[in-house]
């Protein structure tokens, strides 16, 4: 008698609300909904490549040797927005001016301290998200596809990647030459802790804050720097105005019912890169001792890799040279970026605006129970969205739309008339 063959059937596990990523956005809001509903804790389940807290965020930081933040101590991922100041009582060296800004290794513990004291780390498993489908006719829950081989099931879903889309320069796609991967750069990918860059020229093109930490670092390590700016350098405590935080500019923003004016504000508001008034101060020192050269209006037309070096022809006709390149360029927010959405926008189209979704008022894909948090949701939280003040901003929506019922229960009803919540 033959005996059939075993067949392995993979168990699909369960949870309420899945969070794709584990960074910032997060963080702020896994902590809001749990001081919410502490009795949640099992509910959740946060998936991150890195299986760490925070792991893109302290990389950053560290690659780039930041010193402190640019945001004010009130701006963090705790609920209570005193907790950071009470938590830096005994550190008061660490708080920076002006406005208190935290000190980088101060803002890591206390995000420590908040991920233990909630035990954010029992939520977190260590996976990418692969697929991500949206609940097909008749179904109510996502299915979620990770790299180690399991599958989960979640009645909503909330995307905190932040994903963006790097802007490049034109001529990098007219470079024929070969040339060593570690002589051109994007800032991203640029980790100053390992570099020997004595008697190196370094070409750094941007205008903002992560050129002006990459720069005063290159010099630390006794390299000549150059900075290549399209435009004047911009000097700005924030990268938009305070007045974004609150109601001040807020209110008009959100009075605003014209989607187009709404992405115009937004990109007024933050108007490219910026450097601080410290970092500038700085550079202009280096500028003064000969270490920086800083080179504002201008921009390179084309880029050639002589032998071992790079020979950069500007739009003014000078030509420079040097010997690693590094583009500190920028990027911007496009669902294309990310690419979990694309089965998302084929079962549930939505209105895109330059790169952005409109979402419904609690931030969610109208047609399903998807969430997005970041740049993303820029449309609807203004051009702070991004940032940990976005992240506060967010959560106003999502907590009450992830935990009263009536809301979902109006959202659904909404949804099965056509009705946009």
């Amino acid at each position: 008698m033959s005996i059939p063959p075993v067949i392995s059937v993979k168990t699909v596990q369960q949870c309420d609300i899945a969070i794709v990523g584990a960074g910032i956005q997060a963080l702020t809001l896994v902590l809001h909904l749990l001081k919410k509903r502490p009795q949640w804790r099992k509910r959740i389940v946060v998936f991150d490549p890195h299986g760490r807290w925070l792991a893109r965020w302290s990389h950053q930081f560290a690659a780039q040797e930041i010193p402190h933040l640019r945001s004010p101590a009130v701006h963090h991922p705790h609920p209570n927005p005193f907790a950071l100041r009470r938590f830096a009582e005994g550190r008061p060296n660490e708080l920076f001016p002006p406005y208190d800004l935290p000190g980088t290794q101060l803002f890591a513990d206390f995000c420590q301290k908040a991920i233990a004291e909630f035990q954010l780390d029992q939520r977190l498993i260590a996976a990418t998200v692969t697929d991500l489908m949206p609940p097909q006719q008749g179904q109510h829950k996502f299915c979620l596809s990770l790299d180690n081989g399991q599958q989960w099931q979640a009645k909503r879903v909330v995307l905190a990647t932040n994903q963006t889309q790097r802007q490049l320069p034109n001529w990098l796609e007219q470079l024929e030459e070969t040339y060593p991967s570690d002589r051109l750069c994007h800032s991203d990918h640029v980790d100053l802790r390992g570099l020997q860059l004595k008697d190196e020229k370094i070409v750094i093109v941007g205008g903002g804050l992560s050129t002006g930490h990459l720069a005063l670092g290159a010099i630390a390590r006794q390299a000549q720097v150059t900075i290549i700016a399209r435009r004047p350098f911009q000097e700005k405590l924030f990268d938009a105005d305070a007045g974004w935080l609150g109601p001040k500019y807020l209110k008009g923003f959100h009075a605003e019912t014209d989607w187009q004016k709404r992405h115009q504000m937004i990109l007024a508001a933050r108007n490219g890169g910026s450097l601080t008034p410290a970092v500038m101060t700085q550079l202009r020192r280096a500028e003064r001792q000969g270490t920086i050269i800083l080179k504002p209006n201008c921009q390179i037309q084309a880029a050639h890799w002589q032998g071992n070096h790079w020979q950069l022809h500007c739009d003014n006709g000078e030509i420079l040279q040097g010997d690693r390149l590094w583009l500190a360029t920028g990027s911007r927010f496009d669902v294309t970026a990310e690419p979990l959405l694309t089965p998302v926008m084929e079962h549930y189209p939505q209105p895109i605006m330059n790169g952005l979704p409109i979402l419904d008022e609690y931030l969610r894909w109208q047609g399903c129970d998807l969430f997005l948090m970041g740049g993303l949701a820029a449309l609807q939280l203004g051009p702070t969205a991004r940032n940990i003040s976005g992240a506060r901003l967010a959560c106003d929506r999502l907590v009450p739309a992830l935990t009263k019922s009536s809301l979902q229960r109006i959202y659904h009803m909404n949804a099965c008339s056509g009705i946009s919540a």
